[in-house]
């Protein structure tokens, strides 16, 4: 695993990222990058996306599972923010004891929902929509 931080360094180099960090976790396998340049602000959830599939594929040539990749605690911002809508759906859920439509989400913020509300045994979770409107109903059991 040692070996991977320097190719992705080499990569952030050549794409003209000069100012970068590079935190590699493998027991939780993620793999966060740090840029400081004005320009990733705009566009991280592009850059996030780019980087999720290169820096994986170099992963698997080097026969190294797939990591989370991370760009400037983007990802962990918005799993938190997700966390939070989850909680007060649920909430919400609760005390109407009616269904709760989430918005369209992409498969592994479904999954932090899905994750969050099996801590309440009233309620559950169905996924429905195709494609891009994919999204979540939060379920109340005994209505």
């Amino acid at each position: 695993m040692e070996n991977i931080s320097p190719k992705i360094k080499i990569l952030l180099d050549l794409m003209s990222f000069r100012e970068t960090r590079i935190v590699i976790d493998s027991e939780h396998r993620k793999l966060s990058i740090f840029i400081d340049d004005d320009i990733v602000k705009d566009h991280i959830p592009n850059l996030l996306s780019a980087f999720d599939h290169l820096f994986n594929l170099i992963l698997h040539r080097e026969n190294t599972p797939a990591h989370i990749v991370d760009l400037n605690y983007y990802r962990r911002e918005r799993e938190r923010l997700i966390t939070e809508l989850a909680r007060a759906a649920a909430k919400k859920a609760m005390m109407t004891k009616s269904e709760i439509s989430l918005p369209p989400m992409n498969a592994y913020e479904r999954r932090l929902i899905h994750m969050e509300i099996t801590t309440h045994p009233e309620l559950a979770t169905e996924s429905t929509g195709e494609g891009r409107e994919r999204h979540i109903v939060i379920k109340h059991l005994n209505s």
